[in-house]
């Protein structure tokens, strides 16, 4: 048997995953389009803020009227630091990279070592992936180099160093928030986005952000969608995924969004496929496929 030979019998993923990561994949795809819109009327921290803010507050209604109790306080506090690092950490730094004018090929690519840098925290936790699983995440990112070609690649030095930071603060809370006590179900959906919120909103006051006197309906609408989709559904769905399949599986969603994106482009905007966003998206998926029969061999 070779070293990357597809195991005779495949464990297909269940429907709950497949669910999730149809919402993450395509979801959090049109998020990108989600926020060209908001952005029209409201700050970047304060917008990925008010997200959650709303998306908790929503979530907490519906938690309320099943009777749903809360958690110890130190499961708690573990779901608000965690949600601290991957919202506040994550989007925080991401929009700060993008105000030191990174080629959008650059922060394509900067979110795609989300994958690669949940592997390595989830070997230093003790995960050992499989070699299909490590053969489909370098396809997967090869395919991200492959979408990004005619690109513009120039990125400033200070703005390229936080755009790395940004998808290792993601990885590593998405993987360490496995070893830790977090509350059940949606509860812990529910304090991380509180603990994002608290640091989102610091980080909007610092900034000097105010709130729109006038956001358009365009923007609110985009508010909403990003709230209730981006936040509330695809969110719950990773956080379903991180304590459910391998992180490789898990955060995937960095190399489908992007070709989600170009897609979306071309439906909404008649916009161009190049012959490289097509060969892309066949290279992606088959690193997706890689990593989801490495996954089954690895369980």
């Amino acid at each position: 048997m070779t070293s990357l030979e597809i195991p005779s019998k495949i464990k297909l993923p269940s429907l709950p995953v497949v669910i999730a990561l149809f919402s993450i994949y395509f979801i959090w795809g049109a998020t990108n389009l989600g926020n060209r819109f908001a952005l029209e009327s409201y700050p970047s921290f304060m917008l990925v803020g008010l997200r959650l803010f709303f998306a908790v507050f929503i979530l907490m209604g519906i938690l309320k009227g099943r009777g749903v109790s809360f958690p110890p306080l130190s499961q708690m506090l573990n779901a608000v630091f965690i949600g601290a690092l991957m919202f506040g950490g994550r989007s925080g730094l991401l929009a700060f990279a993008q105000q030191q004018n990174l080629g959008s090929g650059m922060m394509s690519l900067g979110v795609a070592t989300v994958p690669l840098w949940a592997m390595v925290f989830a070997f230093i936790f003790g995960y050992r992936p499989s070699k299909l699983e490590i053969a489909g995440l370098g396809i997967g990112m090869f395919g991200i180099v492959i979408l990004n070609m005619e690109n513009d690649m120039q990125s400033q030095p200070l703005g390229a160093i936080v755009l790395l930071f940004a998808p290792m603060v993601w990885a590593f809370g998405a993987m360490y928030s496995k070893e830790l006590t977090m509350p059940d179900g949606f509860m812990s959906t529910v304090f991380q986005m509180i603990g994002g919120c608290i640091v989102l909103f610091v980080m909007s006051f610092l900034q000097g952000e105010q709130f729109p006197s006038a956001p358009t309906a365009q923007a609110t609408g985009a508010l909403i969608f990003l709230s209730i989709g981006g936040t509330l559904i695809a969110f719950s769905a990773f956080t379903y995924l991180v304590q459910t399949v391998s992180p490789g599986l898990a955060t995937s969603y960095a190399y489908v969004n992007p070709v989600v994106a170009v897609i979306f482009g071309v439906l909404l905007f008649e916009q161009s496929m190049p012959p490289t966003g097509l060969l892309a998206m066949v290279v992606i998926g088959a690193g997706v496929v890689l990593v989801m029969i490495g996954k089954s061999k690895n369980t």
